[in-house]
């Protein structure tokens, strides 16, 4: 049976909040990185989790939402434009790689943190010009690495979860 489209909304809106709190939980972590631009990425979690059980749209719906939210509460304009840039640059290629039985959920998660980072340096590079290229290839590890850690753990969640029925029964 079809969830309705008021409680698909309901669960959305619920994993928006998620993602956003998961990016303060972030932001309070003393860990500061010597490159700028390298985080955990927590917020992700909740990106991957909902391309695999909703799609692709309900997917970028969250994305945006989360990083308009967090970078207005806890960041900048320029972080918002480059966090935008990072998930238009990922995240089509992350349903694409969803949709072929060839690559795993730590894979898409793991390539979706590469192409995230490519995206905010090409943006880097719209504003400051060429030479921020160089970081592209500390971001890229950091990316594959923190990405591979998000991906085995919405992996658990999918596999946990994909026994959880959400009705449309209202109690």
């Amino acid at each position: 049976m079809e969830m309705s489209t008021a409680k698909k909304t309901a669960y959305l809106g619920m994993l928006t909040s998620l993602a956003v709190i998961m990016g303060y939980v972030e932001y309070l972590i003393p860990v500061r990185f010597p490159v700028p631009g390298v985080k955990l990425g927590l917020a992700n979690i909740v990106t991957v989790f909902v391309l695999y059980r909703y799609g692709f749209r309900p997917a970028l719906a969250v994305s945006l939402v989360r990083i308009l939210i967090s970078g207005l509460l806890f960041g900048s304009v320029s972080g918002i434009l480059y966090s935008l840039t990072g998930i238009l640059f990922s995240l089509p290629v992350m349903a694409q790689m969803k949709n072929r039985s060839c690559f795993s959920v730590i894979g898409v998660s793991a390539a979706g943190a590469a192409l995230f980072n490519t995206g905010q340096i090409a943006a880097a590079m719209a504003a400051a010009g060429p030479v921020i290229v160089r970081y592209l290839p500390v971001l890229l590890i950091a990316g594959d690495i923190t990405g591979i850690i998000i991906g085995a753990i919405d992996l658990i969640l999918i596999r946990r979860l994909s026994s959880v029925r959400i009705s449309n029964e209202i109690p």
